[in-house]
């Protein structure tokens, strides 16, 4: 039920304009859910600081959880859930994301004003919602084979405002992960080719684009905000992941201080970014990096 791509490496281990300059220094910040073993970030942060990830109990479970600017964390689990993973959180406050339920079936959930519902994409086995915007829009993945959506292949998809939900897949490829839609209706995501190579994809009024970080064997686009700038997952040929951000049509990689390997997941109109990295120890921490 993760976003298989550029989840399992970790724990192994367009363009507008916009107003603020991400040239300057940056600063980080760690986010560890308390007593957890593993902390994510997997969305936001939204207009007012809160961001959304998953953290894993010592029993190996993982919950969601929302974190507020001022570092508070609220943890929640849909009704039935096995395991949790929020994807993000849109400026109103409500929260998308996938669940497995005890049958081990994963299911995309809608979480607004205290009160859940599931959504998810008719004729797959499994389906996971990855964004939300301003109109009611989202994206997700439906999961063709294993019904955890643990594994591929996975079929991208958008709901509509009154929804409708529509599965695509970019040419070319018939595996492929929707991650953001932003209030403009531009979608970014991912797709692998028939050579089993993960390039990112940026869809708008149903054109495809390809992004390729430069030289690398792998990217995933997996953030979006409504200037346009994209943040994600690239690997090179030594498939370790690192972070980049797409913005004003120029790729610019970096890692949190001490991290082996890292994914930006979100980023917002401010220019901060959240994401995951893992450290030396091999152990999985939230960051959040300001402009």
């Amino acid at each position: 039920m993760k976003k298989l791509f550029r989840s399992l490496a970790i724990c192994a281990v367009g363009a507008g304009l916009s107003a603020f300059s991400l040239a300057t220094a940056q600063t980080y910040t760690t986010v560890d859910y308390p007593g957890a073993t593993t902390t994510t970030l997997n969305g936001g942060p939204n207009v007012e600081g809160t961001s959304v990830g998953t953290y894993t109990d010592t029993s190996g479970v993982t919950h969601g959880f929302k974190r507020t600017a001022d570092g508070r964390f609220t943890a929640f689990d849909p009704p039935g859930s096995t395991a949790t993973t929020p994807n993000f959180i849109d400026p109103q406050g409500t929260i998308v994301g996938g669940y497995v339920d005890g049958s081990g079936v994963s299911h995309g959930f809608v979480l607004q004003n205290g009160h859940y519902r599931n959504v998810d994409f008719p004729g797959v086995v499994g389906s996971v919602l990855t964004s939300n915007n301003l109109w009611g829009e989202m994206t997700g993945f439906g999961c063709t084979s294993d019904p955890s959506c643990n594994n591929p292949p996975f079929e991208s998809f958008t709901v509509s405002a009154w929804g409708q939900v529509k599965g695509f897949n970019p040419p070319g490829s018939n595996n492929s992960q929707a991650s953001v839609v932003n209030a403009l209706g531009l979608i970014v995501g991912a797709y692998a080719d028939s050579g089993n190579n993960v390039h990112g994809y940026v869809l708008f009024n149903n054109h495809f684009v390809t992004t390729n970080y430069p030289g690398a064997a792998f990217t995933f686009n997996g953030g979006l905000n409504l200037q346009g700038d994209i943040v994600g997952e690239y690997r090179n040929s030594d498939a370790v992941p690192h972070s980049f951000l797409l913005h004003n049509g120029q790729f610019t990689g970096f890692d949190p201080p001490g991290s082996t390997a890292s994914d930006a997941t979100g980023i917002n109109l401010e220019g901060t970014i959240v994401g995951l990295y893992a450290d030396s120890a091999g152990a999985v921490h939230g960051f959040i990096r300001k402009p």
